[in-house]
């Protein structure tokens, strides 16, 4: 109920979508979304105990994105640090991975998905879509 709340309240604010902040006023996730940031060609992304969902869509992206060599850690990620990301982006079920284009009116980076974003993008839609032959185990052929 948390997060349709919030979604509410940030389309209500004009924005597409709101951030979810712990107790300690640290980014948690989206509001139905996990939230990956990258900055210096590292990837962070926020640790369950931080709140996050150990979402199967997060889990899939961090592990495509590990064995194709990026370097991926857990970490408190505050409000302040996504205004110097060089890239944002959200996975899940419906989002996929899908690029924060800007945060609180601040464009991330240049305001297009950066190489990173696009990379995720097509190792998980290539694996899900069965064009990659790297996870077979994930796909249920119908």
């Amino acid at each position: 109920m948390g997060g349709v709340l919030a979604k509410t309240a940030a389309i209500r604010g004009g924005y597409d979508e709101a951030l979810l902040l712990n107790d300690d006023g640290l980014i948690a996730e989206g509001s139905g979304e996990n939230l990956f940031m990258v900055r210096k060609g590292v990837v962070h992304t926020p640790p369950t105990s931080a709140g996050a969902l150990d979402g199967i869509t997060r889990d899939s992206v961090y592990t495509l994105l590990t064995e194709d060599g990026f370097t991926i850690k857990e970490t408190q990620i505050s409000r302040t640090d996504l205004y110097y990301a060089d890239e944002v982006f959200f996975t899940g079920t419906a989002a996929e991975v899908t690029p924060v284009r800007e945060i609180d009116d601040r464009e991330v980076g240049d305001g297009k998905p950066g190489p990173v974003t696009k990379r995720a993008q097509e190792l998980y839609m290539g694996t899900v879509k069965g064009e990659l032959s790297s996870h077979p185990e994930w796909l249920e052929y119908v």
